[in-house]
């Protein structure tokens, strides 16, 4: 049984963000976009710790066809996803595992 996946409140905010620009650019794109987002979600909790771990306890799932991936956390009841970024953004805004 996998287990619950939480979302922090920066997540919908990035995730917004992130869907605007790209709506901007083209639209449609921002709806491809959510599309993998959730698709790199649902891997995250098939298999959480599929992918490497980054920093402290955070975990860095990329996202196909974007620059982005979802930052995360595996607790032992449940996945904490804490983010989602840009790679190219400054590494002091990646969450760290203490957050």
């Amino acid at each position: 049984m996998p287990l619950p996946v939480i979302f922090r409140r920066a997540v919908g905010r990035d995730l917004a963000g992130a869907y605007r620009w790209y709506e901007e650019r083209r639209r449609g794109l921002g709806e491809q976009f959510l599309f993998a987002v959730d698709a790199a979600f649902d891997q995250v909790e098939q298999f959480p710790e599929l992918f490497e771990i980054r920093y402290g306890q955070v975990r860095m799932a990329p996202i196909p066809r974007f620059p982005y991936a979802v930052f995360y956390r595996v607790d032992p009841r449940r996945i904490v996803v804490l983010t989602v970024l840009h790679t190219s953004d400054d590494p002091s805004k990646w969450p760290q595992s203490s957050r």
